[in-house]
């Protein structure tokens, strides 16, 4: 199948799954969108109101706050792919379950193993903490410690630089994270332009 194939795939698979009890009480479920030969693929942790009102990652605010980010240093969401963790809004944007984690984490492996990025950059605790575990990283520190370090790891099967930084989120609720997320994002710049100069 082609990437498209697999990915419509994934996507129905996800819109139909009921594998737990988020499925259940979600309006709509988010797969993911974006280019599927993504350079970077960008991973937060779950859909909040707006993404299950609309059933597209990262719509809000704080999605707002992300595209302005992105077209900082000249990226936009047609050159990237974004999704989640968990693909369907937990109730009252509580944290995911183990349980929810663990079904949904084939459709994200899936998403990876398509797109097949060169870097991943993880938005807030959550996704960084899952994606470094499954990368065989075990540091249970915070994201103030983790973020704008670059991992070189392997990925269900895919060598990647992941870059965790602060979900777009934190920095509507706490205007400090603002210039460490923008540093975070002229890293990304600079990860780019090394992966295109073969670097």
């Amino acid at each position: 199948m082609s990437k498209k194939e697999v990915m419509e795939t994934v996507a129905n698979e996800v819109k139909a799954c009921r594998k737990c009890r988020l499925g259940e009480t979600n309006t709509n479920a988010v797969p993911g969108e974006g280019s599927l030969d993504a350079t970077v693929l960008f991973i937060g942790e779950a859909p909040g109101y707006w993404e299950d009102v609309k059933g597209r990652p990262f719509v809000g605010t704080a999605g707002k706050l992300l595209d302005a980010l992105l077209r900082e240093i000249n990226l936009s969401r047609s050159t990237i792919y974004i999704t989640n963790v968990v693909k369907c809004r937990p109730p009252k944007n509580r944290a995911p379950s183990p349980i929810e984690v663990e079904t949904c984490t084939p459709y994200l492996k899936h998403q990876i193993k398509t797109v097949q990025p060169e870097i991943i950059v993880t938005l807030g605790r959550h996704a960084t903490s899952f994606i470094l575990s499954e990368s065989g990283i075990k540091e249970a520190v915070s994201i103030t410690k983790l973020r704008g370090k670059v991992y070189s790891v392997k990925l269900f099967g895919v060598p990647v630089s992941v870059l965790p930084t602060f979900h777009p989120a934190a920095v509507l609720y706490n205007a400090k994270y603002r210039d460490p997320l923008e540093h975070d994002f002229q890293l990304l710049e600079s990860l780019i332009e090394k992966s295109r100069q073969g670097y």
